[in-house]
């Protein structure tokens, strides 16, 4: 059996009001595995997406190989007109785009825009549980200066998770303690995904 060590912040998402003639970002629901087959269909047709990998490294008996794989299992993340869907639904693996009482939700185009923005530098980042308990931080200085997230202790390394919501999907990224201050009064830590715990700086 194959075993992973990791290497590569974040967005939210929200309904607010559009119209369906401007482009909007949008996360597409895929098969799963069918990721980059999506995303390079999606740029044969030229339509602007954007599917963020991390570098897995497999261990097995003889040999490791190292696998680009997707930071966000089963979605990539589209800039559409809305009535301009079916050039991403009629793609062989998408099942629909995410959304609320049948209607697809475009994310935060600015939000979309840092988090892309955050991954052209020496970041790095692997997926993580989506975590719904825990304390908020905030970074205040760094590359990922005023994302916020919970923090997370692993193996006496301090991360950062950010989660996209309406996917329930998460990523963790490393932090140093002396760049980031709690939102909330009372701080406390996930501790290997574990409830939360007294936190002393």
């Amino acid at each position: 059996m194959a075993s992973a060590t990791s290497s590569l912040s974040i967005l939210s998402v929200g309904e607010i009001p559009f119209r369906s003639n401007e482009p909007r970002w949008y996360a597409a629901h895929v098969r799963a595995n069918h990721e980059k087959r999506v995303g390079e269909q999606l740029a044969l047709r030229s339509v602007e997406c954007f599917l963020p990998l991390y570098e897995s490294v497999r261990h097995w008996k003889d040999r490791r190989v190292k696998l680009r794989l997707p930071l966000f299992p089963g979605y990539v993340l589209v800039r559409i007109k809305l009535g301009d869907r079916l050039q991403v639904l009629q793609l062989p693996g998408v099942a629909r785009l995410v959304g609320f009482n049948g209607a697809p939700t475009p994310l935060e185009d600015a939000e979309v825009d840092a988090f892309r923005s955050k991954l052209m530098g020496p970041l790095q980042a692997e997926p993580h549980p989506n975590l719904r308990v825990g304390r908020r931080i905030r970074v205040k200085r760094g590359p990922l200066e005023g994302f916020e997230g919970f923090l997370v202790r692993q193996k006496q390394k301090y991360r950062i998770v950010l989660s996209i919501d309406t996917i329930a999907r998460s990523i963790a990224v490393e932090v140093d303690l002396a760049d980031v201050e709690f939102v909330n009064t009372r701080a406390t830590v996930v501790s290997n995904g574990e409830p939360p715990s007294a936190f002393n700086s």
